[in-house]
C-alpha cells in the first residue's frame, strides 16, 4: 500500500509532519482529516513509489487512452459550475481542501474530473489556487486567476468566486442573445456566398460567351465580375490555399506578444467597440480595487492585483503608470486623470471626492454598478444594430452582382439596333 508524507497544522496552530499509509492520496487526505488536522501539503513517499517502481521491474505504467464522444477540454459551462459550486462549499463553511475533494468526486465530464484533480492536488503540495489556476491559462483566463488571487488577498475567496460566477452567466447570456440576433443575417450571408460561387463558376461564363459573339465591350463592373469568374475557376483552389494560410499565420501572429498588443490597440481605436472595451474594463477595475479595499486590503497591493482584472494589456499598462504615480504619494483621482481614455473626467471626480471623504470603497462600486448598467444597454442597442447592417449589406452585395449582370443587356439592345 502506498505511504504519504504529510505536513498538517493542529486546532492549536502548531504543525506537524508525518506519514500514513492509504490506497490513494483522497483516502489519505481523508484518514489526515479524521485525526483532526488541517492538511498543509500531502505527497506520496519517494520510497514507497521508488518501491513500487521496483515492483514493477522497473518499468512505468502503460498510459491508458480515453475513448469516446465527451469533450476534450473544459468548456465554460463546466467552468461556471465549478465556480459556483466552490464558492458554495466555501460560504457553508466546508473546509477548502474537502470542498475540492466534493467537486471532483461530482462531476461528471473525465475531463473535469481530471483537471479539478490536478488543481487539488497542486493546492495540497502547499499551492495556492491562483497559482494552481495560472498553470493552466487554457482553461482558466488571466482576468480569473486575477480575481481569484484578490480573494485570497482579501481573505473573502467565497465572495470572490461568487462574482466570477455571476459575470460567468453574464457574458454568456450576452454571448447568447448577439448568436441568436446574428444567426439570420449568418445564414443569409452564406447562402449569398453560395449563390455568389454558383454565379462566377456556372453562370457568368455563359453570360460571356453571349457577349463575345455581338464582340461588345462590356461595362467597368461587368468586367470586374468576368474577371473574377476566370479568377474563381482558374485559381480557386490556390485562392482557398491562400486565404487559409493567411488566416492561420494572422491567428498566430496575435497569439504573440506584438500582435496581441497590435490588436487589442486596434480594437480600442474602433469607433463602436473600442469605447464599449474601455467601459467594461474600467468597470471592472472599480468593482474589483472597491471590493480589496472594502475587505482591508492596502490601496497599492489591491491595484496591483485589481490592473490584472483589466484583460487588454495596453489598458493593464497605462494603470500600472498611475500605480507607480500612486507609490510617489500622489492621489488615485489625479494619478487615474492621465488615462482619459479609460477614466473620464466625471469618473476621475467621483473618486476624487471618495478618497477625500474616505468612502472610496463604496463609490467605486457603485461606479460599477452604474457603468454596468450602462453598458448592458449600449450592448442591445449594438446588437440590435447588427442586423439590419448585415441585411444591408447582403442586399448590396447581391444587387451589386444583379446590375452587372442585367446592365449589359440593355447595352446589348442598343448594338442589336
Amino acid at each position: 500500500m502506498p505511504q504519504f508524507a504529510y505536513k498538517a497544522m493542529q486546532l492549536d496552530g502548531v504543525c506537524v509532519e508525518g506519514n500514513i499509509d492509504a490506497s490513494n492520496r483522497h483516502e489519505a487526505m481523508r484518514q489526515v482529516e479524521i485525526l483532526g488536522l488541517k492538511p498543509i501539503r500531502l505527497a506520496e513517499s519517494k520510497t514507497a513509489a521508488g518501491a513500487a517502481k521496483g515492483a514493477a521491474g522497473g518499468k512505468s505504467a502503460p498510459v491508458k487512452f480515453q475513448l469516446g464522444g465527451g469533450p476534450r477540454k473544459i468548456t465554460a459551462r463546466m467552468l461556471e459550475n465549478f465556480t459556483r459550486l466552490l464558492s458554495s462549499l466555501l460560504a457553508a463553511g466546508v473546509p477548502f481542501s474537502r470542498a475540492l475533494v466534493i467537486i471532483h468526486r461530482e462531476a461528471a465530464a473525465p475531463v473535469a474530473k481530471a483537471k479539478w484533480k490536478e488543481i487539488h492536488d497542486l493546492v495540497i503540495d502547499g499551492m495556492s489556487l491562483s497559482d494552481a489556476m495560472a498553470r493552466s491559462p487554457e482553461t482558466f483566463p488571466r482576468v480569473y486567476c486575477a480575481m481569484v488571487e484578490a480573494g485570497e488577498a482579501g481573505g473573502f475567496l467565497d465572495v470572490v468566486l461568487a462574482q466570477i460566477a455571476d459575470f460567468q452567466a453574464r457574458e454568456k447570456d450576452l454571448q447568447g442573445k448577439v448568436i441568436a440576433a446574428l444567426m439570420y443575417p449568418a445564414i443569409l450571408l452564406v447562402l449569398a456566398i453560395g449563390v455568389l460561387i454558383f454565379l462566377l463558376v456556372f453562370f457568368i461564363p455563359r453570360f460571356q460567351l453571349v457577349f463575345q459573339g455581338f464582340n461588345a465591350e462590356l461595362p467597368l463592373l461587368t468586367q470586374m465580375i468576368v474577371g473574377a469568374s476566370e479568377a474563381v475557376r482558374h485559381y480557386g483552389l490556390f485562392l482557398a490555399a491562400g486565404i487559409a494560410v493567411a488566416v492561420v499565420s494572422l491567428r498566430n501572429w496575435f497569439k504573440s506578444e506584438k500582435g496581441r498588443r497590435s490588436w487589442e490597440g486596434l480594437i480600442l481605436r474602433a469607433p463602436a467597440v473600442g469605447p464599449l472595451l474601455a467601459q467594461f474594463a474600467m468597470a471592472r477595475f472599480c468593482r474589483m480595487l472597491g471590493t480589496l479595499i472594502g475587505a482591508g486590503v492596502p490601496l497599492i497591493n489591491a491595484l496591483n492585483v485589481a490592473r490584472r482584472s483589466i484583460g487588454n494589456q495596453i489598458l493593464v499598462d497605462a494603470v500600472s503608470n498611475s500605480i507607480d504615480r500612486v507609490k510617489e504619494g500622489k492621489p488615485l483621482g489625479k494619478s487615474l486623470a492621465q488615462n482619459s481614455s479609460l477614466f473620464p473626467g466625471a469618473i476621475v471626480e467621483m473618486i476624487s471626492v471618495a478618497e477625500e471623504s474616505g468612502k472610496l470603497d463604496n463609490e467605486l462600486l457603485r461606479i460599477a454598478n452604474v457603468t454596468e448598467g450602462d453598458l448592458d444597454r449600449q450592448l442591445k442597442t449594438v446588437v440590435a444594430l447588427a442586423e439590419p447592417i448585415m441585411l444591408f449589406l447582403i442586399a448590396a452585395l447581391v444587387g451589386t452582382i444583379f446590375i452587372g449582370m442585367v446592365y449589359p443587356i440593355f447595352s446589348l439592345q442598343d448594338h442589336i439596333k
